[in-house]
Protein backbone atom coordinates (compact mmCIF):
# COMPACT_ATOMS: atom_id res chain seq x y z
CA UNK A 1 0.00 0.00 0.00
CA UNK A 2 1.08 3.45 -0.65
CA UNK A 3 2.15 5.79 2.28
CA UNK A 4 -0.03 8.64 3.67
CA UNK A 5 0.34 11.58 1.66
CA UNK A 6 -1.81 14.40 0.22
CA UNK A 7 -0.75 13.50 -3.67
CA UNK A 8 0.78 10.79 -5.00
CA UNK A 9 2.56 10.22 -8.54
CA UNK A 10 0.61 7.31 -10.29
CA UNK A 11 1.26 5.85 -13.42
CA UNK A 12 -0.93 3.87 -15.55
CA UNK A 13 0.54 1.97 -18.82
CA UNK A 14 -2.61 0.71 -21.03
CA UNK A 15 -2.67 -0.70 -24.53
CA UNK A 16 -6.71 0.03 -24.05
CA UNK A 17 -7.50 3.85 -24.82
CA UNK A 18 -9.23 6.29 -26.59
CA UNK A 19 -10.76 6.74 -29.35
CA UNK A 20 -11.78 2.78 -27.99
CA UNK A 21 -14.85 3.02 -26.37
CA UNK A 22 -15.53 0.00 -23.99
CA UNK A 23 -15.29 -0.89 -20.75
CA UNK A 24 -11.77 -0.29 -19.62
CA UNK A 25 -11.27 2.96 -21.64
CA UNK A 26 -14.26 3.85 -19.45
CA UNK A 27 -13.14 2.79 -15.93
CA UNK A 28 -9.57 4.21 -16.52
CA UNK A 29 -10.57 7.11 -17.81
CA UNK A 30 -13.02 7.98 -14.80
CA UNK A 31 -10.56 6.24 -12.36
CA UNK A 32 -7.89 9.01 -13.58
CA UNK A 33 -10.10 12.13 -13.29
CA UNK A 34 -11.64 11.28 -9.90
CA UNK A 35 -7.69 10.83 -8.63
CA UNK A 36 -6.76 13.94 -10.02
CA UNK A 37 -9.60 15.37 -8.23
CA UNK A 38 -8.44 14.81 -5.15
CA UNK A 39 -5.02 15.83 -5.60
CA UNK A 40 -2.86 12.84 -7.10
CA UNK A 41 -0.97 13.32 -10.21
CA UNK A 42 -1.85 10.49 -12.57
CA UNK A 43 -1.23 10.48 -16.06
CA UNK A 44 -1.48 6.88 -18.88
CA UNK A 45 0.79 5.55 -21.16
CA UNK A 46 -1.24 4.52 -24.10
CA UNK A 47 -1.14 3.47 -27.96
CA UNK A 48 -1.90 7.01 -29.25
CA UNK A 49 1.95 8.24 -28.42
CA UNK A 50 3.35 5.32 -30.29
CA UNK A 51 3.43 4.43 -33.70
CA UNK A 52 0.49 1.44 -34.11
CA UNK A 53 -0.53 -1.59 -36.25
CA UNK A 54 -4.22 -2.44 -36.62
CA UNK A 55 -4.76 -5.27 -33.92
CA UNK A 56 -5.44 -8.61 -36.74
CA UNK A 57 -9.55 -9.39 -36.58
CA UNK A 58 -10.03 -6.38 -34.36
CA UNK A 59 -8.69 -3.21 -36.81
CA UNK A 60 -10.36 -0.71 -34.13
CA UNK A 61 -7.98 -1.79 -31.83
CA UNK A 62 -4.13 -0.34 -32.33
CA UNK A 63 -1.26 -2.09 -31.41
CA UNK A 64 1.96 0.01 -30.26
CA UNK A 65 4.90 -1.22 -32.23
CA UNK A 66 8.16 -2.23 -30.66
CA UNK A 67 7.75 0.12 -27.66
CA UNK A 68 10.09 -0.46 -25.26
CA UNK A 69 12.86 2.73 -25.37
CA UNK A 70 10.13 4.84 -25.77
CA UNK A 71 8.15 3.35 -23.12
CA UNK A 72 11.19 3.15 -20.37
CA UNK A 73 11.75 6.87 -21.01
CA UNK A 74 8.22 7.96 -20.73
CA UNK A 75 8.29 6.06 -17.66
CA UNK A 76 11.44 7.32 -16.12
CA UNK A 77 10.70 10.92 -17.00
CA UNK A 78 7.49 10.83 -15.30
CA UNK A 79 9.21 9.19 -11.89
CA UNK A 80 5.98 7.48 -10.56
CA UNK A 81 5.27 6.26 -7.07
CA UNK A 82 3.42 3.75 -8.29
CA UNK A 83 3.20 1.78 -11.38
CA UNK A 84 -0.50 0.01 -12.63
CA UNK A 85 -0.13 -2.04 -15.61
CA UNK A 86 -3.96 -2.29 -16.99
CA UNK A 87 -3.81 -4.87 -20.02
CA UNK A 88 -1.37 -7.76 -21.02
CA UNK A 89 -0.39 -6.04 -24.56
CA UNK A 90 2.38 -4.68 -25.88
CA UNK A 91 2.58 -2.09 -23.72
CA UNK A 92 1.77 -3.50 -20.38
CA UNK A 93 4.70 -6.28 -21.36
CA UNK A 94 7.14 -3.94 -22.03
CA UNK A 95 6.31 -2.29 -18.75
CA UNK A 96 6.33 -5.39 -16.63
CA UNK A 97 9.75 -6.31 -18.74
CA UNK A 98 10.86 -3.04 -17.12
CA UNK A 99 10.14 -3.45 -13.72
CA UNK A 100 11.20 -6.75 -13.53
CA UNK A 101 14.62 -6.47 -14.59
CA UNK A 102 14.92 -2.91 -12.35
CA UNK A 103 13.43 -4.54 -9.26
CA UNK A 104 10.36 -2.63 -9.06
CA UNK A 105 6.84 -3.68 -7.62
CA UNK A 106 3.79 -2.77 -9.99
CA UNK A 107 0.35 -3.70 -9.56
CA UNK A 108 -1.84 -5.26 -12.87
CA UNK A 109 -5.23 -6.00 -13.73
CA UNK A 110 -7.34 -8.38 -15.07
CA UNK A 111 -10.09 -6.53 -17.57
CA UNK A 112 -10.98 -8.90 -19.93
CA UNK A 113 -10.97 -12.81 -21.12
CA UNK A 114 -8.51 -12.70 -23.25
CA UNK A 115 -8.65 -16.45 -23.71
CA UNK A 116 -11.63 -16.74 -24.57
CA UNK A 117 -12.07 -13.59 -27.26
CA UNK A 118 -8.86 -15.69 -29.01
CA UNK A 119 -10.95 -18.94 -28.71
CA UNK A 120 -14.28 -17.08 -29.66
CA UNK A 121 -12.08 -15.40 -33.55
CA UNK A 122 -9.71 -18.45 -33.74
CA UNK A 123 -10.70 -21.82 -32.10
CA UNK A 124 -7.33 -21.45 -29.80
CA UNK A 125 -7.33 -23.57 -26.73
CA UNK A 126 -7.97 -21.19 -23.73
CA UNK A 127 -5.88 -23.67 -21.53
CA UNK A 128 -2.21 -22.16 -22.67
CA UNK A 129 -3.41 -18.54 -22.71
CA UNK A 130 -4.84 -18.14 -18.95
CA UNK A 131 -1.09 -20.11 -18.10
CA UNK A 132 0.74 -16.97 -20.36
CA UNK A 133 -1.88 -14.65 -18.39
CA UNK A 134 -1.25 -16.12 -15.05
CA UNK A 135 2.37 -15.59 -15.35
CA UNK A 136 2.06 -12.49 -16.49
CA UNK A 137 0.32 -11.28 -13.22
CA UNK A 138 1.96 -13.65 -11.26
CA UNK A 139 5.10 -10.51 -11.15
CA UNK A 140 2.83 -8.37 -10.35
CA UNK A 141 2.09 -7.31 -6.33
CA UNK A 142 -1.50 -7.73 -6.73
CA UNK A 143 -4.30 -8.18 -10.06
CA UNK A 144 -7.54 -6.16 -9.47
CA UNK A 145 -10.82 -8.27 -10.68
CA UNK A 146 -13.78 -6.30 -11.31
CA UNK A 147 -16.05 -9.12 -9.31
CA UNK A 148 -16.23 -12.08 -6.57
CA UNK A 149 -16.97 -14.44 -9.52
CA UNK A 150 -14.91 -13.59 -11.29
CA UNK A 151 -12.15 -14.01 -8.80
CA UNK A 152 -13.35 -17.26 -7.40
CA UNK A 153 -12.81 -18.40 -11.37
CA UNK A 154 -9.32 -17.09 -11.54
CA UNK A 155 -8.15 -18.29 -7.86
CA UNK A 156 -9.47 -21.87 -9.32
CA UNK A 157 -6.82 -21.23 -12.23
CA UNK A 158 -4.33 -20.81 -10.21
CA UNK A 159 -3.70 -16.59 -10.10
CA UNK A 160 -2.75 -15.23 -6.70
CA UNK A 161 -2.33 -11.97 -5.01
CA UNK A 162 -6.13 -11.15 -6.02
CA UNK A 163 -7.81 -7.81 -5.21
CA UNK A 164 -11.08 -6.74 -5.57
CA UNK A 165 -12.33 -3.93 -7.61
CA UNK A 166 -15.87 -2.88 -8.22
CA UNK A 167 -16.84 -0.39 -11.21
CA UNK A 168 -19.37 2.23 -11.21
CA UNK A 169 -21.51 4.41 -13.27
CA UNK A 170 -22.10 8.04 -13.83
CA UNK A 171 -25.07 8.72 -12.27
CA UNK A 172 -25.95 12.54 -13.74
CA UNK A 173 -25.31 11.40 -17.03
CA UNK A 174 -27.14 8.23 -16.99
CA UNK A 175 -30.73 8.58 -15.41
CA UNK A 176 -34.02 7.74 -16.42
CA UNK A 177 -35.02 10.23 -19.58
CA UNK A 178 -38.83 10.42 -21.03
CA UNK A 179 -39.33 7.33 -22.70
CA UNK A 180 -39.41 8.48 -26.14
CA UNK A 181 -36.49 7.48 -28.06
CA UNK A 182 -38.10 5.10 -30.13
CA UNK A 183 -41.54 6.19 -30.15
CA UNK A 184 -41.68 5.43 -33.82
CA UNK A 185 -41.26 0.90 -32.96
CA UNK A 186 -43.47 -1.26 -32.06
CA UNK A 187 -43.25 -1.82 -28.43
CA UNK A 188 -41.80 -3.97 -26.28
CA UNK A 189 -38.58 -2.48 -27.03
CA UNK A 190 -35.27 -4.68 -26.37
CA UNK A 191 -32.24 -3.12 -26.41
CA UNK A 192 -28.39 -3.82 -26.54
CA UNK A 193 -25.57 -1.10 -26.30
CA UNK A 194 -22.25 -2.13 -26.67
CA UNK A 195 -19.38 -3.35 -28.93
CA UNK A 196 -20.78 -4.96 -32.05
CA UNK A 197 -18.22 -8.11 -32.09
CA UNK A 198 -18.19 -11.68 -31.72
CA UNK A 199 -17.16 -12.18 -28.11
CA UNK A 200 -20.16 -10.01 -27.37
CA UNK A 201 -22.54 -12.66 -28.88
CA UNK A 202 -25.16 -10.55 -29.90
CA UNK A 203 -26.37 -13.04 -32.25
CA UNK A 204 -27.98 -15.23 -29.05
CA UNK A 205 -30.10 -12.11 -28.56
CA UNK A 206 -31.10 -11.22 -32.36
CA UNK A 207 -31.80 -15.04 -33.15
CA UNK A 208 -34.76 -14.28 -29.98
CA UNK A 209 -37.95 -15.09 -30.85
CA UNK A 210 -40.05 -11.72 -29.34
CA UNK A 211 -42.72 -9.47 -29.46
CA UNK A 212 -42.17 -6.10 -30.55
CA UNK A 213 -38.72 -4.73 -31.16
CA UNK A 214 -35.01 -4.89 -30.99
CA UNK A 215 -32.50 -2.30 -31.08
CA UNK A 216 -28.68 -2.64 -31.59
CA UNK A 217 -26.67 0.31 -30.55
CA UNK A 218 -23.40 0.31 -31.03
CA UNK A 219 -20.24 -0.33 -33.60
CA UNK A 220 -17.75 -3.06 -34.77
CA UNK A 221 -16.46 -5.38 -36.86
CA UNK A 222 -19.62 -7.78 -36.62
CA UNK A 223 -22.42 -4.90 -37.46
CA UNK A 224 -22.29 -5.44 -41.03
CA UNK A 225 -23.36 -9.18 -41.08
CA UNK A 226 -25.34 -9.24 -38.02
CA UNK A 227 -27.22 -6.00 -40.16
CA UNK A 228 -27.37 -8.12 -43.41
CA UNK A 229 -28.43 -11.65 -41.01
CA UNK A 230 -30.81 -9.52 -39.09
CA UNK A 231 -32.98 -6.62 -41.62
CA UNK A 232 -35.96 -6.46 -39.07
CA UNK A 233 -33.41 -5.24 -36.11
CA UNK A 234 -32.95 -1.20 -36.07
CA UNK A 235 -28.87 -0.72 -35.50
CA UNK A 236 -28.51 2.53 -34.55
CA UNK A 237 -24.62 2.97 -34.35
CA UNK A 238 -22.65 4.09 -31.35
CA UNK A 239 -24.65 6.86 -28.99
CA UNK A 240 -23.04 9.16 -26.55
CA UNK A 241 -24.10 11.04 -23.92
CA UNK A 242 -27.40 11.87 -23.55
CA UNK A 243 -28.61 10.56 -26.87
CA UNK A 244 -27.01 7.14 -25.29
CA UNK A 245 -29.55 7.59 -21.49
CA UNK A 246 -32.37 8.47 -23.89
CA UNK A 247 -32.23 5.06 -25.63
CA UNK A 248 -31.55 3.26 -22.35
CA UNK A 249 -34.54 4.80 -20.41
CA UNK A 250 -36.38 4.12 -23.75
CA UNK A 251 -36.37 0.36 -23.79
CA UNK A 252 -38.31 -1.95 -22.06
CA UNK A 253 -35.61 -4.41 -21.10
CA UNK A 254 -31.80 -3.87 -21.64
CA UNK A 255 -30.08 -7.12 -22.94
CA UNK A 256 -26.95 -8.18 -22.30
CA UNK A 257 -26.18 -11.77 -24.10
CA UNK A 258 -21.94 -11.47 -23.43
CA UNK A 259 -21.00 -14.97 -21.59
CA UNK A 260 -17.45 -13.34 -21.53
CA UNK A 261 -17.39 -10.45 -20.01
CA UNK A 262 -15.58 -9.32 -16.59
CA UNK A 263 -18.12 -7.12 -15.13
CA UNK A 264 -20.16 -5.16 -17.78
CA UNK A 265 -20.45 -1.22 -17.32
CA UNK A 266 -23.66 -1.22 -19.41
CA UNK A 267 -25.42 -2.91 -17.34
CA UNK A 268 -24.73 -0.05 -14.51
CA UNK A 269 -25.94 2.68 -17.35
CA UNK A 270 -28.64 0.79 -18.00
CA UNK A 271 -29.92 0.18 -14.47
CA UNK A 272 -29.10 4.01 -13.38
CA UNK A 273 -31.76 4.61 -16.60
CA UNK A 274 -34.17 3.10 -14.76
CA UNK A 275 -34.23 -0.30 -17.24
CA UNK A 276 -34.53 -4.33 -15.96
CA UNK A 277 -31.57 -6.34 -17.60
CA UNK A 278 -31.88 -9.75 -18.64
CA UNK A 279 -28.80 -11.96 -19.23
CA UNK A 280 -27.20 -15.30 -18.83
CA UNK A 281 -26.25 -15.94 -15.12
CA UNK A 282 -22.32 -15.69 -15.85
CA UNK A 283 -19.90 -13.62 -14.30
CA UNK A 284 -20.70 -9.81 -13.99
CA UNK A 285 -24.55 -10.08 -14.73
CA UNK A 286 -24.89 -12.44 -11.83
CA UNK A 287 -22.56 -9.71 -9.78
CA UNK A 288 -23.98 -6.68 -10.48
CA UNK A 289 -27.27 -7.50 -10.20
CA UNK A 290 -27.17 -9.76 -6.78
CA UNK A 291 -28.58 -8.23 -3.54
CA UNK A 292 -31.00 -5.76 -5.18
CA UNK A 293 -33.77 -4.31 -2.73
CA UNK A 294 -36.56 -5.44 -5.67
CA UNK A 295 -37.01 -7.15 -9.04
CA UNK A 296 -34.22 -5.29 -11.45
CA UNK A 297 -33.81 -8.06 -14.11
CA UNK A 298 -33.76 -11.71 -14.67
CA UNK A 299 -30.96 -14.30 -15.34
CA UNK A 300 -31.84 -17.61 -16.98
CA UNK A 301 -29.59 -19.95 -19.29
CA UNK A 302 -32.63 -19.76 -21.51
CA UNK A 303 -32.36 -16.11 -22.59
CA UNK A 304 -35.88 -15.38 -24.38
CA UNK A 305 -37.01 -16.57 -20.70
CA UNK A 306 -34.53 -13.94 -19.17
CA UNK A 307 -36.18 -11.28 -21.44
CA UNK A 308 -39.75 -11.78 -21.13
CA UNK A 309 -39.21 -12.25 -17.47
CA UNK A 310 -37.47 -8.69 -16.76
CA UNK A 311 -40.55 -6.91 -18.07
CA UNK A 312 -42.02 -7.14 -15.03
CA UNK A 313 -39.01 -5.78 -13.36
CA UNK A 314 -39.29 -2.78 -11.00
CA UNK A 315 -37.81 0.46 -13.01
CA UNK A 316 -37.37 2.19 -9.45
CA UNK A 317 -35.77 -0.11 -8.06
CA UNK A 318 -32.97 -0.77 -11.07
CA UNK A 319 -32.54 2.81 -10.41
CA UNK A 320 -31.53 2.08 -6.90
CA UNK A 321 -29.61 -0.52 -7.12
CA UNK A 322 -27.22 1.70 -9.94
CA UNK A 323 -27.13 4.57 -7.06
CA UNK A 324 -25.05 1.83 -4.92
CA UNK A 325 -22.34 1.90 -7.16
CA UNK A 326 -20.05 5.41 -7.26
CA UNK A 327 -17.31 5.98 -9.21
CA UNK A 328 -15.50 8.14 -6.26
CA UNK A 329 -15.29 4.49 -4.42
CA UNK A 330 -13.96 2.76 -7.18
CA UNK A 331 -10.92 5.42 -7.56
CA UNK A 332 -10.72 5.05 -3.53
CA UNK A 333 -10.18 1.26 -4.07
CA UNK A 334 -7.70 1.37 -6.85
CA UNK A 335 -5.41 3.41 -4.98
CA UNK A 336 -5.86 1.48 -2.02
CA UNK A 337 -4.55 -1.59 -3.98
CA UNK A 338 -1.60 0.38 -5.13
CA UNK A 339 2.02 -0.59 -3.91
CA UNK A 340 5.16 1.97 -4.09
CA UNK A 341 7.44 1.49 -7.08
CA UNK A 342 10.28 0.46 -5.10
CA UNK A 343 9.67 -2.40 -2.71
CA UNK A 344 9.55 -1.02 1.23
CA UNK A 345 12.37 -4.16 1.84
CA UNK A 346 15.16 -2.50 -0.82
Amino acid sequence: MLPTATSHRILIVTDAWKPQVNGVVRTLTTVIRELQAVGHVTDAISPDRFRTLPCPTYPDIALSVLPRRSLIRMIETFQPDALHIATEGPLGLAARGWARRSGLAFTTAFHTRFAEYVHARTGFPVRPIYAWMRRFHGAGRGIMVATQSLRDDLAARGFQNIRPWSRGVDLDQFRPYPRDAFAGLPGPVFLYVGRVAVEKNIGAFLALELPGSKVVVGDGPQRAALQRDHPAVTFAGPLYGEALARAYSAADVFVFPSRTDTFGLVILEALACGTPVAAFPVTGPKDVLANADGKIGSLNESLRTAVLDALTADRTACRRHAEGFSWRACAETFLSHLVPLVPPDT
